[in-house]
């Protein structure tokens, strides 16, 4: 049974997207999509330097639930692009929530990546 297709542990809307987006770096990567950046080597040199094994599983993952896509990339030669899909790009207000949270209420808070309004 692959990702997709596992059973939830809940019917609860929230219990559902944590399925999915509930690990810590799972919306650090779409954020990095939402910045702009489209290749592997992109996301592995964020500020929060993501483990290569635990960012290829992750954007194996978002794929697999259709929240990006991948193509061959004409930039690099063997490697992928990577892009949000219209599912993904509707997670926009939730990372803007999350931010505006973070900013109020943690302490040394910073936006130190600045993501362009969807």
């Amino acid at each position: 049974m692959s990702r997709t297709q596992k059973a939830r542990r809940s019917p609860c809307p929230i219990a559902c997207a944590l399925d999915i987006m509930g690990d810590r770096w799972t919306l650090v990567v779409v954020r990095d999509l939402f910045a702009g950046k489209t290749h592997y080597h992109q996301f592995a040199a964020s500020p929060e330097r993501i483990a290569t094994n635990i960012l290829a599983q992750r954007l194996k993952m978002l794929e697999e639930q259709g929240v990006v896509t991948a193509r061959k990339s004409a930039a690099r030669a063997g490697s992928s692009e990577y892009s949000l899909t219209e599912k993904g790009r509707a997670l926009y207000p939730v990372l803007e929530a999350m931010a505006a949270w973070s900013l109020k209420h943690v302490k040394g808070t910073k936006a130190l990546i600045q993501v362009p309004v969807a």
